[in-house]
């Protein structure tokens, strides 16, 4: 049985770093396309970036191009997410996604 467990979050100030991390065990971790998603309180789940299985592709959503960096450690099988820039609309629970869904970590942006 595959398993992702996503840390990392936490409360930090705008303008501030974080870095989410995701372990993965039970499949195939560097076959496997990979993601990140985010809920909002009160609203519904949004992409926020993804990579291929060899991390050679990232893409991400407009609202963290430029901030948000997607990358991944096959030899580890871990993905992250480097957080910078971040902003108050950034708050929200982050899940790393892929065949199965991590169980998300808190990222509270506020002064």
């Amino acid at each position: 049985q595959g398993q992702l467990v996503d840390s990392g979050g936490g409360l930090v100030q705008p303008g501030g770093s974080l870095r989410l991390s995701c372990a993965a065990s039970g499949f195939t971790f560097s076959s496997t396309y990979m993601n990140w998603v985010r809920q909002a309180p009160g609203k519904g789940l949004e992409w926020v970036s993804s990579i291929y299985s060899d991390g050679m592709s990232t893409s991400y959503a407009d609202s963290v191009k430029g901030r948000f960096t997607i990358s991944r450690d096959n030899a580890k099988n871990m993905l992250y997410l480097q957080m910078n820039s971040l902003k108050s609309e950034d708050t929200a629970v982050y899940y790393c996604a892929g065949i199965y869904w991590g169980q998300g970590t808190q990222v509270t942006v506020s002064s």
